[in-house]
């Protein structure tokens, strides 16, 4: 088959489109003919050489993959072969076929396409996760999301304004993307390159401050996050892109009981990913199915175009989720 694969690590140069075998069902396991993929984080990390996959997983990039059931197990009850599918990975996305768990597989709304349903995996189901079921979101909270354009964050605006009432949602972004993050649904949009945006969070908060903080840059943002964190706040640290070490001041978050959450996806469990997988399909996918909120696009490639996907992934300049397209 098909796939995008390796030279070496380093920069998006490395890939290059060659032949890999197909991927083997192991049991439990379901064969998919993939249509569609999508392009996150972690595929530049893991390029880099900075990232591997779980054991057992494929070290093909692509975390996430859209397409039709081409195989399944004997024991397999729930898919049948020409179901219409999307499937969180552990890798082996960008290819023609991949293998995902059976609990790790959702059916694609009838209206949506094989492009769209690439888009939720990776990033709907890490801003479910880190912002409901991590950090606890409710209604009339606020919540400060990181990172205005990318996947994980367009996605979490969506849900904060799907999921709770009267959730004020204040977003960092860079100046070219503010206004688009304001029509997206936040509140406040603070322009990081021109402003403090712990100082301003404060200020809009009137000093309480916020109560969850959805975080991916790391070292760099650790005071700051702490400075805008609100008495009894969660920060929930996905990403390190500016470092891994920061100083921690632990009165000051015993006195204000503050919590601060680690969390990645790809390396849970199969049945501990499974059961986050439920929980979105029963709270987050009948809004795509009722097409209350739709998975944002910014650009698509085909699958040989990856080092341009990643090119554009890396200067920032999307809005939105960048996908693969595999032509048969």
């Amino acid at each position: 088959m098909q796939a995008v694969l390796l030279k070496d690590f380093g920069g998006p140069e490395v890939m290059y489109l060659g032949q890999a075998p197909q991927p083997e069902m192991q049991d439990g396991q379901v064969l998919i003919k993939v249509h569609a993929t999508s392009v996150n984080r972690p595929d530049i990390v893991q390029r880099q050489g900075n990232y591997a996959p779980p054991k057992g997983d494929s070290e093909i990039l692509g975390l996430e993959v859209s397409g039709v059931v081409e195989q399944v197990c004997e024991s397999e009850t729930r898919w049948k072969p020409g179901d219409r599918v999307f499937a969180l990975i552990g890798g082996g996305g960008y290819a023609e076929y991949a293998v995902a768990h059976s609990g790790h597989i959702m059916a694609i709304p009838n209206h949506m396409s094989f492009a769209e349903a690439a888009c939720i995996c990776e990033t709907y189901l890490t801003a479910y996760l880190n912002v409901f079921l991590l950090g606890g979101l409710a209604d009339g909270q606020t919540v400060l999301l990181h990172g205005g354009g990318g996947g994980v964050n367009t996605a979490a605006i969506q849900l904060c304004r799907a999921l709770c009432n009267d959730v004020q949602i204040i977003v960092t972004a860079s100046s070219g993307k503010v206004e688009r993050v304001i029509e997206l649904g936040a509140d406040f949009v603070i322009d990081y390159t021109d402003e403090s945006f712990a100082d301003r969070v404060k200020e809009i908060t009137s000093g309480a401050g916020a109560d969850i903080i959805l975080d991916h840059i790391g070292a760099s943002y650790f005071a700051p996050n702490m400075k805008c964190l609100g008495v009894g706040g969660r920060l929930v640290e996905i990403g390190v892109t500016s470092g891994i070490k920061a100083e921690l001041n632990i009165a000051l978050i015993m006195v204000k009981r503050q919590q601060i959450i680690g969390s990645t996806l790809r390396p849970r469990s199969v049945d501990e990913k499974a059961s986050i997988i439920d929980s979105f399909q029963s709270n987050v996918m009948p809004l795509f199915e009722q097409s209350e909120i739709k998975p944002l696009i910014s650009h698509r490639f085909p699958l040989e175009d990856a080092k341009r996907a990643h090119e554009l992934m890396e200067s920032s300049q999307h809005f939105g989720k960048i996908v693969l397209e595999i032509r048969s």
